[in-house]
């Protein structure tokens, strides 16, 4: 079984947490606030901003004999370069304060994550960063279109909220060809195990982001 097959099958488990998170069926019903929306938008931000960091890192540490894959590193860093502004302009197309997203602090949730990459790639192996590319572009694909429709249904928003969301969506699927093709080049099998276990942790770290939304929401009903 090719490495990207093995992505999809061995990490069904931890896709079902992720996707399972009560705001996501929330967004599909119609049950979302614009608040909601800024707080995911703003978490994304804050993740969102590491990306190419991360990926100059995994460029700099990946060996020689891994060059090919250096290679498709810089596209990516081409590829990503900027979009955590876009984030930050769809926030304020909401409603929100961009400089407030900006400035804001993260949920632990979202630091959790996004400490677990660096130290991912800087402790154990650059390789692992894949399982993130994995779960990231995975869940975008699959969710990001419907989910924008829905949400700009129910909150009645302009295209110009939208952006990040649906950039990530059906456009970004020649992103996932591009990503098969390169797991498909690494036939080592405890490389391959490296970046299943850690595509296995991401989605459960990008799960929990999701659940912080509404336990976020849910406080501040409270309060």
């Amino acid at each position: 079984m090719s490495l990207y097959q093995r992505l999809l099958t061995e990490t069904a488990a931890d896709r079902d947490y992720l996707l399972s998170a009560p705001i996501v069926a929330r967004c599909f019903t119609g049950d979302i606030s614009v608040d909601n929306y800024v707080a995911f938008l703003t978490q994304a931000y804050h993740h969102v901003k590491h990306t190419v960091p991360l990926l100059m890192n995994v460029g700099a540490r990946l060996p020689e004999s891994k060059e090919w894959l250096r290679e498709a590193v810089a596209e990516y860093i081409d590829d990503e370069m900027g979009h955590q502004e876009w984030v930050l302009n769809d926030v304020q197309c909401s409603g929100g304060d961009k400089d407030l997203a900006r400035q804001s602090r993260p949920y632990f949730a979202t630091e959790l994550m996004v400490a677990y990459a660096y130290d991912l790639i800087n402790r154990i192996n650059p390789l692992g960063f894949f399982g993130m590319v994995h779960v990231l572009e995975g869940t975008s694909i699959a969710m990001a279109d419907a989910a924008a429709d829905a949400i700009q249904k129910a909150l009645n928003l302009p295209d110009s909220a939208f952006s990040y969301l649906r950039s990530h969506g059906a456009l970004d699927q020649e992103h996932v060809k591009f990503f098969e093709g390169l797991m498909d080049r690494i036939t080592d099998p405890a490389e391959q195990d490296l970046i299943v276990s850690s595509a296995s942790r991401f989605y459960r770290l990008y799960g929990d982001i999701y659940r912080s939304l509404d336990e976020t929401s849910s406080l501040e009903q409270a309060a």
